[in-house]
């Protein structure tokens, strides 16, 4: 799915679009007890939690596709009787109707799902039916010809509210708050089918995480059947390993620079385009071509790019990337520099030593203080 069909669906949450069928819930204790099980008709809940839930529902497709929202497909045999797809299919087909299958969806989570404390699993059905659009984007309410049926699972954290003081209205006191459990806003989620080409497309799955960094492979293996792919931080520290190994003793500051100016550009270009901008090996060897690194260098490409991620593996740009910032550390010193003015930092030998040499303008602050700059006139004059 790219943004724009998950922003398709984040709309049809709402009291007013009435596509949830059925909600059911079951609270687990951090000793993975089973604390309560719910099952309802959406819109029979008080009009308040419908609200609130909805909320919840928004959250569970929110995000950076690609880093908190992943595409991910099943494996042929997970589609098979029995496989993990199959079971998803059960789910919807039965419409959350099932309460046996509905517990052994529970016991699944709560099998492989690593948190040590107190969630609440909240399992939806819902039915949308698909308006039809002009050539230019415009709805047409009437000329609907698919309904999109699908299942989403999302897992809050339930933890205390903080303990504070209060105002007791009745007793117009100020005194202890009463704490409670206060559901939180998903940590992980997923829909089932998703909505590609603004179709139903059984064959993948759209997991979220709330920290990219923590995708939980057992849990994804064992309820989705799919494989994690790399996360943003693991595909970056890959990317810059397929760089550093191409370069060689040519990994200098200007190369890198020049790297990353031109996949800054091309992420720019895509910005506005529903898909995210996708790397290949291909895409990689063209930027790093384009970049000025020398043909000899770019002889073992194939074999350092195959060592260091795998063929087939696919980086997106905004994952190795970023269009708001461009740092130059060293041991001592962090430099933070807009990426649009890298031109303001080249390095030179100085005294024999590899300098960083930054251009300034007539402003100068350090620690929040402005401080005096030297003119080009006053320079020459401490010269004579």
């Amino acid at each position: 799915m790219n943004k724009r069909e998950i922003s398709e669906i984040k709309k049809q949450f709402t009291p007013q679009k009435n596509v949830i069928t059925r909600i059911c819930g079951c609270y687990i204790d951090g000793e993975k007890t089973v604390k309560l099980t719910s099952k309802d008709a959406f819109y029979s809940l008080p009009e308040d939690d419908v609200h609130k839930y909805c909320d919840i529902f928004k959250k569970s497709l929110s995000g950076t596709v690609g880093k908190n929202l992943i595409n991910m497909e099943f494996p042929i045999e997970q589609e098979m009787e029995g496989g993990t797809q199959d079971f998803l299919m059960k789910l919807r087909e039965t419409k959350l109707q099932d309460d046996d299958l509905v517990n052994e969806f529970y016991n699944k989570i709560i099998d492989t799902y690593d948190y040590g404390m107190n969630y609440y699993i909240i399992l939806i059905h819902a039915l949308y039916d698909i308006p039809g659009k002009t050539s230019d984007g415009i709805e047409m309410e009437d000329a609907s010809d698919e309904v999109y049926e699908f299942i989403m699972c999302s897992i809050c954290p339930v933890n205390l509210t903080k303990a504070g003081l209060g105002y007791n209205e009745e007793k117009n006191t100020i005194e202890d708050r009463t704490r409670d459990w206060m559901v939180e806003p998903p940590a992980k989620a997923f829909l089932f089918p998703v909505f590609n080409d603004r179709s139903t497309d059984i064959h993948n799955v759209l997991y979220y995480s709330k920290n990219p960094e923590d995708l939980q492979a057992d849990f994804v293996a064992d309820v989705l059947g799919a494989v994690v792919p790399m996360t943003a931080d693991s595909q970056k520290e890959t990317f810059n390993t397929i760089i550093t190994e191409t370069l060689g003793n040519d990994c200098d500051y200007e190369t890198i620079k020049t790297i990353h100016e031109n996949l800054n550009e091309m992420i720019t270009e895509s910005k506005d385009a529903p898909e995210p901008l996708v790397l290949t090996k291909t895409g990689v060897k063209q930027l790093l071509e384009q970049s000025g690194v020398p043909d000899e260098k770019m002889e073992n490409f194939d074999k350092d790019y195959e060592e260091a991620a795998g063929d087939k593996t696919e980086f997106l740009a905004s994952n190795v990337a970023s269009v708001r910032k461009f740092n130059i550390e060293t041991p001592d010193v962090v430099i933070k520099v807009n990426p649009d003015r890298t031109d303001l930092i080249e390095t030179r030998i100085i005294d024999g030593k590899q300098c960083l040499v930054i251009t300034v303008s007539d402003h100068i602050e350090v620690n929040g203080v402005n401080v005096r700059t030297i003119s080009a006139e006053d320079f020459e004059n401490s010269l004579e």
